[in-house]
């Protein structure tokens, strides 16, 4: 991961040239959020799937990058009209000055705000890919069905810990998933709680329905809060992505902790999120500012 551009991010990099950005995002977010609460949860996820993939520099956003096409983001990764609209509604105020990346990465911070999550300090100064890695989207995002090995390797790869790993998890305190994604844990799996498990069969068949949804936290899915943890510590965890951060192994007791101390996970979680947002920036004269999120110049 390299580092020596990092410094050229920097909270304050719009205030001289676009001083109504950062409140102009928020309010196109709050109002997308305002109809769709489910949206908080795919804006963080969007801004996650782009920064693992070729760092944070809105490659997940282009429409022909390949990106948006690969396993892990097809029929699935969602809000790129959202990031669309607060892109041209900035566009109106200082046009060719702030990068989609920056946008997409406020966008997450307003989302988890707007739902009763923490917020943090977004560092600014990221420009946009010009080219997408469709290639790297399938080695690096992690799979749902992923163990808790895999998963440590995968966050350690863009220079994030254990504990960032397990607070990221956490943004799993909202949004929904697929019946494919889960079909697996609630048929066939030993590690998860038999009511839980069947309540889950009921929208989700053992064959059909691949798309029906389920929350991934079973007691409030619109909120950011630390049931999610909870659920895991009852083996209510939806995927097998999320059970294997509490089954037996190094990261039990960081779900303990943060289903203990909601305090603990929102700052690490704000923590993570600001450590995550600086994988490999473009900066200085890299890449370009997209005039529109969708395509390069």
């Amino acid at each position: 991961m390299s580092t020596s551009c990092h410094a050229q991010l920097s909270s304050t990099f719009y205030d001289q040239t676009c001083p109504n950005a950062l409140s102009t995002i928020r309010t196109a977010i709050r109002t997308s959020i305002s109809r769709e609460r489910r949206m908080a949860a795919s804006l963080i996820r969007l801004h996650f799937h782009d920064c693992f993939v070729q760092g944070c520099d809105a490659s997940i956003l282009l429409k022909d990058g390949g990106e948006r096409e690969a396993a892990p983001n097809q029929n699935s990764a969602r809000g790129y009209e959202i990031i669309d609209n607060a892109k041209s509604q900035v566009e109106k105020i200082c046009p060719g000055v702030v990068s989609c990346a920056d946008i997409l990465t406020v966008a997450a911070r307003d989302a988890s705000v707007m739902v009763g999550g923490p917020s943090w300090t977004v560092k600014l100064g990221r420009r946009d890919s010009t080219t997408g890695n469709p290639s790297q989207a399938l080695t690096d995002l992690p799979f749902f069905g992923a163990d808790l090995e895999t998963l440590i390797g995968a966050f350690a790869k863009k220079g994030l810990s254990a504990r960032d790993m397990v607070a990221l998890s956490g943004a799993h305190t909202l949004g929904q998933a697929q019946c494919f994604t889960f079909r697996d844990r609630i048929y066939a799996n030993g590690t998860i709680d038999a009511g839980f498990a069947s309540t889950r069969r009921r929208k989700c068949p053992a064959s059909g329905g691949d798309s029906n949804l389920a929350p991934l936290d079973l007691v409030t899915p619109n909120s950011f809060d630390n049931n999610y943890f909870k659920n895991l510590m009852q083996k209510k965890g939806l995927l097998t992505s999320d059970q294997v951060l509490f089954n037996g192994g190094s990261t039990d007791n960081i779900v303990s902790e943060y289903s203990k101390d909601p305090a603990k996970f929102k700052a690490d979680f704000a923590a993570a999120m600001i450590k995550m947002a600086d994988i490999e920036p473009l900066t200085g004269s890299q890449g370009q500012i997209r005039r529109i999120c969708s395509a390069v110049n």
